[in-house]
């Protein structure tokens, strides 16, 4: 038998074993569902065949309760300024501008007389920048200053008009819809970028021909500020260098067509439709916020993880493209945020290249260069993720989740690294190289399982509870069949990326 012929026939009995391992899921997740709604937190009557919705994650509520009027709100921003573009010819200084009044109204609605410590950080930030930017040392001012105000604001939780002085208290009756803190770390991001850009600009000749061609007048306040609080980006990104934002409020993006940008909404109507049935049906969330799957067996609580990290999944997914989406009809694009399925990663790298992969470009260009690259790589990486937590919130389980993450990350590159140097003898040696690269596979998605319910669902102090289920008695066949089941999905990822390579 052929090595073609082989792989078919197997491919064949993966897709066989992932349909009656999804029949299985879901009709185990019908029943928990029904069995438990009377117990569960978060649950609203729905409007589907008279079922409850799921609205138990603060943040899905939040965003599904405003969504029709947000979308009148960039619908009218978005025609303004395309309209501006077009009848005034408008560059980059001018279009700033525009999207900078235009911005300042939404932030004076979203955060009231708060938008005054925003633009009072974002001006100290600009004279940094520019006082400091052609020094060698500048990176530790740019990241000593930014880092610094991250955690200032989390502590004093967006300070007190009072502290200030006791004429400014009447300003704490204004503080707006939304708190200021949570969105300045977007802006946090934006800030470094900015200062990294101009520094490399005047100082360094790393980047591309065409980025260091980037007018100098582009890094005025006007630009940078517009950056800052670019309206469509501004809440929940994704992330996009000042190089990138600049040029393309110069000159609009030309990547998608109109009819590309129109498709690109209609699959998120699609996505929004799928979030809707699954909130309906399965109330994975609403288990998890209520505490109710400790009480479950070792087989249900692995169907309700497993449902949490697909629900965070599309939840993100769908306040993401949302965002880019009117970016996009106003002329900038912003990276894809998640260009991969989260059932489509069998590797922490993959992983996070397609899961917040903004952010992830991000980190690479402003953080993991800079520290040295692949050289330090076994180094960077607890650098990068204790950020990355702190950045997310001043938590003790994030921190968890990060150093849980980098503990995983060191095995995956040393034997990424020794993998590269060998090379397979022959048919079996391939055939042996592939079997282990899937277990290795399975290994990895159950790690990153554990990580990230231990960072976002259930905190350091549930991870002895957690593992406690899989290791006794009960729990030990569904730990076996977990691995089964996770080494089938690593298969057929590999047969879905030979797929794209043959193709390409």
């Amino acid at each position: 038998m052929n090595n073609s012929s082989w792989q078919h026939r197997e491919l064949i009995c993966l897709i066989l074993y992932a349909l009656v391992f999804y029949v299985i899921i879901i009709r185990r997740s019908l029943h928990l569902s029904h069995d438990h709604y009377g117990k569960l937190y978060g649950l609203r009557p729905g409007w589907i065949g008279g079922w409850y919705n799921d609205v138990s994650d603060a943040q899905w509520r939040n965003f599904h309760a405003n969504l029709p009027i947000l979308t009148v709100i960039f619908g009218i921003f978005t025609m303004v300024a395309n309209m501006m573009r077009a009848f005034y010819h408008l560059k980059a200084k001018g279009m700033s501008i525009v999207w900078l009044l235009i911005s300042s109204a939404y932030l004076s609605y979203l955060h009231g007389a708060c938008i005054i410590f925003v633009l009072s950080i974002a001006v100290v930030n600009f004279l940094l920048v520019k006082i400091f930017g052609k020094k060698k040392y500048f990176p530790f001012v740019l990241w000593g200053f930014n880092i610094s105000v991250l955690i200032c604001n989390r502590v004093f939780e967006g300070y007190r008009f009072s502290s200030i002085g006791q004429h400014w208290a009447y300003l704490d009756n204004f503080r707006g819809t939304f708190r200021w803190h949570i969105c300045f770390n977007f802006v946090t991001l934006r800030q470094i970028s900015f200062g990294y850009d101009y520094h490399w600009a005047c100082c360094s000749s790393r980047l591309d021909q065409k980025e260091r061609n980037l007018q100098n007048n582009n890094f005025s306040l006007a630009v940078y500020l517009c950056y800052l609080v670019y309206a469509p980006l501004y809440i929940a990104g994704p992330v996009l260098s000042f190089n990138a934002f600049a040029s393309q409020l110069d000159t609009p993006q030309k990547n998608y067509s109109l009819r590309e940008v129109a498709w690109y909404g209609l699959r998120w109507v699609f996505s929004l439709l799928l979030m809707e049935l699954m909130t309906h049906l399965f109330y994975y969330n609403a288990f998890a916020i209520s505490g109710l799957w400790k009480q479950l067996s070792p087989m249900d609580v692995f169907i309700i993880g497993y449902g949490v990290l697909n629900f965070m999944w599309l939840k993100f997914s769908l306040i993401w493209r949302y965002f880019r989406f009117w970016s996009l009809i106003s002329g900038i694009e912003a990276p894809e945020n998640m260009p991969k399925c989260i059932n489509n990663c069998y590797n922490l790298n993959t992983f996070w290249k397609s899961w917040h992969a903004s952010f992830n470009k991000w980190l690479v260009r402003y953080m993991y260069i800079p520290l040295g690259g692949s050289q330090r790589k076994l180094l960077n990486v607890w650098v990068i993720f204790t950020f990355v937590a702190i950045w997310h919130d001043l938590e003790w389980k994030l921190l968890s989740w990060a150093w849980l993450t980098c503990v995983f990350f060191v095995p995956e590159m040393i034997v990424k690294s020794a993998a590269t140097s060998f090379q397979a003898p022959g048919a079996f040696g391939e055939f042996v190289f592939r079997e282990l690269s899937a277990l290795a596979g399975a290994i990895t998605i159950t790690c990153l399982m554990v990580a990230n319910l231990v960072g976002y669902v259930i905190g350091p102090s549930g991870m002895n509870w957690l593992i406690s289920q899989f290791l006794r008695k009960e729990g030990l066949p569904t730990l076996g069949g977990m691995f089964l089941t996770f080494y089938v999905g690593t298969k057929l990822m590999f047969h879905i990326r030979d797929t794209k390579q043959r193709k390409d």
